[in-house]
């Protein structure tokens, strides 16, 4: 009887045991997806309030500086960043994202999925459009480009890795350059951006093509660039500067492929059409050499630095015209060789008449040495001199 008391007991005392440890484990296995969905929940809080004191930081401190819309001069001027070169490199760096540090396209990624940067779809000439109806929707643009996403509620989720911002290697920059004639000063400002994505037609190509992907204005996101720091030395390190400040000191460099034209001609096929044109006065056949069309590229694109750096030059004196400064830059060399040919051919008419001067004076010598020597049986006959006289 006490032997089977005691089993009894033993017996319910495991069974106790095992239902408080059953407890226990429910217990924590209840409250362990409450602690990550409050993780969850606090992270995300965080990121929404830092999203919204930059979005507050940009309404209260705007950086910004829209260009006048009435100057008395202004020329937009497209550019295209390559940004594989040592200028640009700081807007590239680093290919994907790591921690705080992400290059521009990434910013401008982010922005464009939460909704708080507008991007406007290029047009039929590449350049920007900024209608309202021209706006581009993000789910077009990650469908368009095969961009993997997920949606938690009204919003898209992408990881780093997705992002393509190692594709994008360039940037269309259009600046303009204009006098304020209200505040006498002259300036050259970027006012809008589009990215470039290098990507091959097909998975097995080296040849990559550039595909303009949007525009944006730089007055909508130049206040988020204020808030993001770029490299700008491979050998120090430290060397630092805001987004935005590397564009509004003029730090990128690019070659221009398009200014402002009533035709909407790009810079190569105004060239194109200036050759064709000449070949068509002349007669002859339009060179198709690519070097020969590059090289009239590169002149149009050095004289339209140099208009713009003569009107900044004599803004405040006399109006420059580069390209009547060339004419004349020719006429005077064409004069300068016409002057020198001059003096050579006015040295040459010297020398001559030098040499004929002392030839003429040596000759009668040689006459009078001949007439002194006729008794010698000189191959001439003697001169005679008959005076007549009156009587």
């Amino acid at each position: 009887m006490k032997t089977g008391a005691i089993r009894n007991s033993v017996l319910s005392r495991g069974i106790f045991a095992i239902a408080i440890a059953f407890l226990l484990n429910t217990a924590n296995l209840c409250a362990q997806p409450q602690k990550t969905r409050v993780q969850t929940t606090r992270n995300r809080t965080e990121q929404q309030k830092k999203e919204q004191a930059t979005s507050r930081a940009a309404l209260m401190f705007p950086t910004a500086v829209a260009v006048p819309e009435e100057v008395m001069w202004r020329r937009d001027i497209y550019r295209q960043l390559d940004l594989m070169q040592d200028q640009n490199a700081a807007l590239y760096y680093p290919m994907k994202p790591q921690g705080d540090q992400q290059n521009l396209f990434t910013v401008m990624f982010r922005l464009f999925s939460t909704g708080r940067l507008p991007v406007y779809e290029p047009n039929q000439s590449g350049v920007e459009d900024f209608s309202a109806e021209n706006r581009m929707h993000f789910k077009t643009f990650v469908d368009k480009w095969s961009v993997p996403y997920e949606m938690e509620g009204n919003r898209y989720k992408i990881e780093d890795i997705d992002i393509p911002s190692d594709e994008v290697k360039g940037f269309y920059v259009k600046e303009s350059s204009y006098y304020d004639q209200n505040t006498a000063t002259y300036h050259t400002r970027v006012t809008a951006l589009c990215p470039l994505l290098y990507r091959s037609d097909d998975y097995f190509s080296m040849d990559e093509r550039q595909w303009p992907l949007f525009w944006v204005k730089m007055e909508d996101i130049e206040p988020y660039l204020s808030q993001h720091m770029v490299m700008t030395s491979n050998v120090n390190n430290a060397a630092t500067m805001s987004m935005a400040d590397f564009f509004a000191t003029n730090h990128y460099k690019g070659k221009i492929f398009m200014t402002t034209n009533m035709q909407g001609k790009s810079l190569q096929q105004q060239v194109a059409d200036r050759q064709r044109a000449e070949a068509d006065t002349l007669a002859v056949d339009v060179d198709p050499a690519t070097a020969k069309q590059n090289a009239l590229l590169k002149q149009e694109q050095n004289l339209i630095e140099r208009q713009m750096a003569d009107f900044e030059k004599h803004i405040w004196t006399a109006p420059v015209d580069s390209a009547a400064l060339a004419q004349q830059d020719s006429i005077n060399a064409a004069a300068k060789s016409k002057k020198t040919a001059k003096a050579k051919t006015d040295n040459t008419t010297t020398a001559r008449s030098a040499r004929r001067s002392s030839s003429s004076e040596a000759k009668p010598k040689k006459e009078k040495s001949s007439s002194g020597g006729s008794s010698g049986g000189g191959s001439s006959a003697p001169r005679v001199t008959v005076r007549r006289q009156r009587h």
